[in-house]
């Protein structure tokens, strides 16, 4: 397995490979990039099908968190975690409080949270072992009701917010009365998603890999039930990818009928030149690692003690950020991804002195 020469190695911090025969354990943790603040990211679990499809999505997806935080204008860096496994097979308490005792051993260069395959309980799980958890603790959540520390109710709102932004630029449109979006993924975000757009007045097609989860759709929310060979290429205004990633590519993209593109997937385009490609149709595209912010803001505030008012607020610049990317985009006639990349990095790799103050002390909350 190639690290260095690895063609989604971005020059990342550190990588880590844990392995536990007693538990079962077999997981990876990658750290992009630390000058805004210590790195933090999701755990996720998924049953890959080679150690070299969990090698790509960790160093994707930590690349991705530090842009993600970037834009948010947070003092984090970018990290990821994933344990190579079916949660609903193969997780375990015992699996969960090892995986929290190997991240202990980084001493809080990476802060996890949850993601897909994990739960705030499996976090409180690796919690007996590590400080270094986030998304944990009951407080008042971005929208003033209890929260367990779930970020997907933050995460799925910021979504809404800036599908409504694609939504005025795109299709020129400002309310989503009869809008039509295709949902791929009905979990934790996307049904919450849904259940934004379906309040809003929007019309619902959806697709999950798990029936259950695309029947509570149809039968809460009206939806109308597809394949997933069909919901990418549906004649809706809307395609919300909110499940894996990578569903972006020379396969898709051609059958694309709808003319924005807003999910809340993370690393939708296979590759970076399917940015491109996307703008060549005339499709508008979200950048994922823009649209998706609102739990990672939610669970920084969260161990920052903010009040929930500010959380929502924050959640919504989500709104304005797209707008500025959107516009840049449009005046200087390049891809959405590719201005979003640039004015990332403008943000991380020039970083003032009182700013990386401010991140040191992010660093030490517990």
């Amino acid at each position: 397995m190639n690290v260095f020469s690895h063609p989604e190695f971005d020059n990342h911090e550190h990588l880590s490979f844990f392995c536990d025969p007693e538990t079962g354990l077999k997981a990876i943790v990658a750290i992009h990039n630390t000058s805004r603040g210590p790195a933090l990211g999701g755990c996720r679990m998924f049953p890959y099908a080679t150690d070299e499809e969990a090698l790509r999505d960790v160093l994707r997806l930590s690349r991705g968190m530090t842009y993600k935080s970037a834009l948010a204008n947070l003092n984090l860096g970018g990290g990821k975690s994933v344990i190579i496994g079916d949660p609903r097979k193969h997780k375990t308490e015992a699996l969960m409080e090892t995986m929290g005792r190997f991240l202990e051993q980084l001493s809080g260069q990476y802060i996890a949270a949850e993601d897909s395959g994990t739960s705030v309980t499996d976090l409180k799980v690796m919690g007996r072992h590590t400080a270094h958890v986030a998304g944990v603790k009951e407080h008042l959540g971005f929208n003033g009701l209890p929260s367990n520390g779930d970020p997907s109710p933050a995460t799925a709102y910021g979504t809404y917010i800036g599908l409504c932004m694609a939504v005025k630029h795109g299709l020129g449109r400002s309310d989503l009365e009869g809008l039509t979006v295709a949902v791929q993924g009905i979990g934790n975000v996307g049904y919450r998603l849904a259940r934004h757009l379906k309040d809003a007045g929007a019309k619902l097609w959806v697709y999950d890999i798990h029936k259950d989860q695309m029947d509570r759709a149809v039968e809460e929310l009206g939806a109308t039930p597809v394949s997933a060979e069909e919901i990418l290429s549906l004649p809706v205004d809307v395609v919300a990818p909110c499940a894996l990633g990578a569903v972006l590519n020379d396969s898709s993209i051609p059958k694309l009928q709808a003319k924005v593109v807003a999910g809340a997937a993370n690393n939708q385009l296979e590759r970076p030149e399917h940015d491109a490609a996307l703008q060549k149709r005339g499709i508008l595209y979200a950048p994922d690692f823009v649209i998706n912010a609102g739990g990672i803001i939610d669970v920084f505030h969260e161990r920052t003690d903010h009040d929930h008012n500010m959380v929502r607020a924050h959640v919504e610049s989500i709104g304005a950020t797209l707008d500025e990317i959107f516009t840049r985009a449009g005046r200087e006639g390049l891809p959405t991804g590719t201005i979003a990349d640039h004015l990332a990095e403008e943000r991380f790799r020039h970083i003032p002195a009182q700013h990386q103050n401010t991140a040191r002390k992010m660093a030490k909350v517990g």
